[in-house]
């Protein structure tokens, strides 16, 4: 049997939807899925871990408790789990915090690491990621005593597959660090992450001013939606950059992905164009988004969006 690790993530305490997909890279024969959990939450989220294949949940603590966030302390707490239970494959998201995470612990380790993987196979020690902007996708092999994969989130599909999981509870020894933070500073955001948006309803140049974005997030509220934007709203200073899908922003894979009044760049397409489903609305029926899309509506974004939020209102 080969023991696979699978860097669980929540969010103020939830599951993010995200892991589902992250459970399903973990797919092939004679594996056991040991899913981390750092934040004292094993019970709660052990119905819907074991629901999609989760064997075995591991809640690292240390002997005061739950470690606090610290990548380095996490980094160095998912390590000693690996080692105590004879785990080779590590398998986490490229967010944020799976940014901050596996990099240190495959340096630690020694180990490959492959992030943004839109395909894992654990067996043959191989991944598939996109390239030059999305336009090829590499196959690669990685090789040594440990192998360290981010996952893309939502560019795996979910797949249930019942199984009976095991609370097994595990103290590591929390050493020094070099790093000190002094303090976390979070902005305060009602709204899904655009990594882990089922639907994005997105901005560009054709909003023509950070007021209409409202517009946008009125709609995109009603549909269970977040809002993206393209470069040009964040250079213009309408939206924050972390509203933004592109190649210098956030890389998305959304079940669907509506670009409102965006032409279209290379640049903005290679960052949404693994969306399971992409919807134009462009007063160009020659912008380069209406080439790119699997629908279009050649019409103003101002004529579409309201009547969209009444009928979703009326729902």
């Amino acid at each position: 049997m080969q023991n696979i690790g699978l860097l669980i993530e929540t969010r103020d305490g939830q599951l993010k939807a995200a892991n589902y997909g992250l459970i399903a890279a973990a797919k092939g024969d004679s594996i056991n899925r040991f899913a981390f959990v750092l934040d004292g939450k094993a019970a709660d989220v052990k119905e819907r871990l074991q629901a999609h294949g989760v064997e075995k949940i591991v809640e690292i603590s240390t002997q005061d408790g739950p470690l606090p966030w610290h990548p380095e302390l996490w980094a160095d707490a998912v390590i000693q789990t690996m080692k105590y239970f004879d785990i080779q494959i590590l398998i986490g998201l490229t967010s944020a915090q799976g940014k901050d995470l596996l990099p240190r612990i495959a340096a630690s380790l020694g180990a490959p690491l492959v992030m943004d993987c839109i395909s894992v196979d654990p067996v043959e020690h191989t991944v598939t990621k996109p390239e030059y902007s999305g336009k090829i996708a590499a196959q690669l092999k990685t090789y040594g005593a440990y192998h360290i994969y981010g996952v893309r989130p939502n560019a795996i599909d979910a797949a249930p597959n019942p199984a009976e999981a095991q609370c097994i509870p595990y103290q590591v020894h929390s050493g020094k660090t070099q790093l000190n933070i002094v303090d976390y500073i979070s902005t305060p955001s009602s709204h899904t992450d655009l990594t882990e948006a089922d639907i994005i309803l997105s901005g560009g140049r054709g909003l023509e001013n950070a007021e209409n974005f409202s517009l946008l997030r009125e709609c995109a509220d009603l549909m269970g939606a977040a809002v993206g934007a393209s470069r040009v709203p964040v250079d213009s200073g309408w939206v924050p950059h972390d509203m933004q899908v592109g190649q210098t922003g956030k890389t998305v894979s959304p079940k669907a992905y509506i670009a409102c009044g965006i032409s279209g760049s290379v640049q903005h397409f290679a960052g949404m164009k693994t969306a399971g489903l992409i919807l134009a609305v462009n007063t160009d029926p020659k912008a380069a988004i209406m080439e790119k899309c699997d629908y279009f509506a050649v019409m103003n974004l101002f004529d579409l969006i309201p009547v969209l939020t009444r009928k979703l209102r009326e729902t």
